[in-house]
Formats: structure tokens, sequence, C-alpha cells
């Protein structure tokens, strides 16, 4: 999932000297890119990944990379759930490579419910409309395309460049193509640090940057189950047990908790950051809290901003619902998916006692499989923040950059048991409302993803050396 998730920081302006779309032929070669991978539906069960897979892999034949710098996988129990991995070999043994990461499945989208068909790139008032436009799909196209233009410059690096893009993020039970590889091939995807979707920036209500970030941790994502089941009957004839009822009950218990206040290093940085540039009543309470997270006020003022609100905290929230087998009989069973975020330091089974605790004896609450890896988050290395700093004021000039807890779920978990940090790259700013990632007319605006590009074009040669 990714989502760039910033609030609070004052605006700042943009260079305007650098092109923001498709003046140059290479910007124009990267939209060819990024409209067919946009317009693959990688949705999974649905689409093909194995499909938009083979499309990158022949792009990056046609630029001149070797059948043996391209690794194309999957697995014969899910032909369609398939990825890609290249290599750019660098001219220094001892320097350990580098990895760009990022998935090409997307969430569902149903044509029905959007205003225009989510799998055609559109054009408007100065946006890209699609499923996928942003997640992940922009950072897929971008990584390609660099890889791309780096063999057509005749770049050579000195520390190896690999990519992966990889299928099965974004639907919990799939076949997962970042966790296949760190299980099955570490050798093409390790190196001494990677770099991914769940950073960015994020613009202001004008369309102004706010900050540049830097995602260094992330909250584990898990499903829970929770179950109502009775003996049912004829609908003429109802009794106070109803398992509609009792799974409504637990569910509004659900609603009605919130997980206490905590902190990492990570979001302490960022929320004092926060407060030196917010509005008086805003800082005021950021400082409260950060001395003492149990100030409800502060906390309450803190909370009105969606996603300040679940960056300081473990989250839960009903998803799905299924209940009933007739509509004149007394439900038998009622079920609903739970999706939760899970704090770093708190763990799946202390999340499951809570949620058992608001459920009641009625309804029973399980932890649906798989159960993921907790993200080990990687560490402010100045080696890896230092060139994000210096290459965003080229392109960022005045906007502060900050670290970020990232409120969703990322790939990334699968590297820790590689030992290998993985980081949020900044970058591609998206707005304020999120830009529609998971939801209806999914969007980008063009200048944003135009100037990321070029941003993580040179970030990726000043790691490369």
């Amino acid at each position: 999932m990714r989502a760039v998730l910033l609030a609070g920081i004052a605006a700042m302006g943009f260079a305007p000297a650098i092109a923001e779309a498709q003046d140059r032929p290479d910007q124009k070669a990267f939209f060819s890119l990024y409209k067919e991978l946009v317009e693959t539906n990688t949705v999974v069960g649905v689409g093909s990944c194995t499909k938009a897979a083979a499309q990158i892999a022949a792009r990056l034949k046609a630029a001149g990379y070797a059948d043996s710098d391209i690794t194309q996988f999957s697995v014969p129990e899910h032909p369609d759930d398939g990825g890609v991995v290249a290599i750019l070999k660098g001219s220094d043994a001892k320097a350990k490579p580098m990895l760009l990461l990022a998935h090409i499945d997307v969430v569902a989208a149903k044509r029905e419910d959007w205003k225009r068909d989510p799998f055609k790139l559109v054009e408007e008032n100065g946006f890209y409309y699609a499923r996928g436009t942003v997640d992940d799909k922009a950072m897929a196209s971008v990584w390609a395309d660099a890889m791309i233009r780096f063999k057509q410059q005749g770049y050579h690096p000195r520390r190896t460049i690999k990519m992966a893009l990889t299928c099965g993020e974004e639907t919990t039970y799939a076949f997962n193509g970042a966790q296949w590889l760190t299980d099955n091939r570490p050798d093409l995807v390790s190196g001494e640090f990677g770099l991914n979707e769940g950073g960015g920036g994020r613009f202001d209500a004008n369309g102004k940057p706010e900050a540049l970030a830097v995602q260094v941790g992330e909250k584990a994502a898990q499903n829970f189950t929770f179950l109502a089941t009775n003996p049912g009957g004829h609908s003429s004839a109802p009794t106070p047990d109803n398992a509609i009822y009792e799974l409504d009950d637990a569910l509004r218990a659900v609603q009605g908790y919130e997980f206490p206040a905590k902190f990492t290093d990570t979001s302490r940085a960022f929320f004092a950051a926060t407060a030196r540039v917010a509005p008086a009543p805003v800082a005021d309470a950021i400082n409260r809290l950060l001395a003492d997270p149990q100030d409800r006020a502060a906390n309450a003022i803190i909370g009105r901003d969606k996603v300040l609100h679940s960056m300081l905290r473990t989250t839960c929230v009903a998803t799905l619902v299924n209940a009933g087998h007739a509509e004149n009989a007394l439900p038998q069973r009622a079920t609903a998916n739970v999706n939760c975020r899970i704090f770093p330091g708190e763990t799946v089974e202390g999340t499951l006692a809570k949620l058992k605790e608001l459920a009641g004896p009625k309804v029973t609450v399980t932890a649906n499989q798989p159960i993921r890896p907790l993200a080990v988050p990687p560490q402010l290395d100045p080696k890896i923040i230092g060139p994000m700093k210096t290459v965003a004021a080229k392109y960022f000039p005045g906007v502060p950059m900050v670290p970020m807890l990232l409120t969703g779920a990322t790939d990334a978990v699968f590297f820790g048991k590689i030992g290998m940090p993985v980081y949020g790259v900044p970058g591609i700013l998206v707005e304020q409302d999120l830009n529609g990632v998971h939801g209806l007319d999914e969007r980008i605006r063009v200048s944003a993803l135009y100037r990321g590009r070029d941003y993580l074009f040179d970030l990726v040669k000043a790691y490369g050396g």
C-alpha cells in the first residue's frame, strides 16, 4: 500500500525551471511505459502481474540488457502472479548492491463505481486518473524507466543496482513475490539497502509542497475474523439471540475503542518537526502529547487529522461483513473482517486479546492466516538520508524532509530476515486526500509524477556512484 502521510507542515515553493511533463523525449518514453503498465490489469485473481512483468522485461531487453541480467519468476500454483528482477552490474565488487523495490499488483476497482474506466489512463485538469496511477505503478514505472535509461546512456555504476517488481502486496492471502524472493532467491535481491514505496511527500490545499518524507518504519497489517453463530429459525418468530445483532454489538465495541497513543523514535521526530511549524493550537497539543501521551485533550485535537491519529496508535476497523443465508430465516452465521494496523512494538497476540475482550463472549475472534512478519525499522543512516537531502535541494528547494512512520504496511517487512534495511523513498508527492489510493478515481498530479521521476533518477545515481 502506497500512502504518503504527512500533515501540519508549512507550505514551501517549487523551483519552476525544471520541466514538468512530457516536454522531453525521455519523458515521452516514460509515459509510454507508465501508460502500458497502468492499463494492464494486475488485480490478483482477475488480471495478470506476469503479463505486466513480461512487458517490462521486453523493454529492458530492448534497451540492451542481456537475458542473464533479467529474471522473470512465478510459481506453478500462481502463474499470473509473477514478477521480474533486473540487475545492472557495478564496477566495484566491494561495494554492496542496492535494490529498487515496487509492487505491480493493484487493489480491485469496479467500473460501475468509477467515473472513468479504472484501467484506462485519462488525463484531466493536470491529473492522471486510473487504478494504480499512484499505488504502486508510479514507483514501479520510475524504477523500470531508470534502469532502461541507465543502460541506454551507458551509465556504469560503481555499486550494482538491482530492481524487483513483484506481485501480491495488496492481497494478504495471495502469493507474494517479495516474500518468495527473500525465501527462495535472496541472492537476486540482497544488498546494503533498498528503496521502496511508503515515503514521498504531500501538497497543501493549494498544490504547494508541505514536506518530503522518508519512511523509516511501518505498522504491521493483520486481519481478524469476527464470527457469531446461532441455531436460527423462521423469521416470523424472532428471538433475542440474533447472530447479526451480536456481530453488530461486537463491531460497535471495536469502533468505540481507541488504542492508547504511543511514539517511536521516528514518529517522535516527525511530530517534533510538525510542532515547529504547525498552527498554535495544534503545535501546543503536539508538545503536550509528546510530554504526556495520555493527555486526552491534546490527543483529541491531534486526532482530528485521521493520518496523525493513525500514526499515534494501533487502529482496527471493520472492512467486510457477511451474514445470513435466506431473507425469511433468522441468521445462523454472521462474520466480519477487521483490519488492524499494529503499532511497532505491539504484537498480533496482544491485539487479538484486546479484540476478544471487546467482542465479548458471544462472538469468537481469530487472527487470519498468514500472519506476516513485523517490520524492522531501519536506522536514520546518514549515508542514506544525506543523498536524499542533497538531491532534494535541486528539485524541492526549501522543502523540509522529515522521517515518517508509515500507517500502512509494505513488502519491506520481508527483508528483515535477510538483514536488509528498506526505506520508503521521498520524491513523489500526493494530495491531502491521498489521491484516492485504494478508493474511487485514484489519481496523481502530472507535475508531481514527472518531478518525482527526475528526483529519483538522480538519487539512484547518487547512490550508485
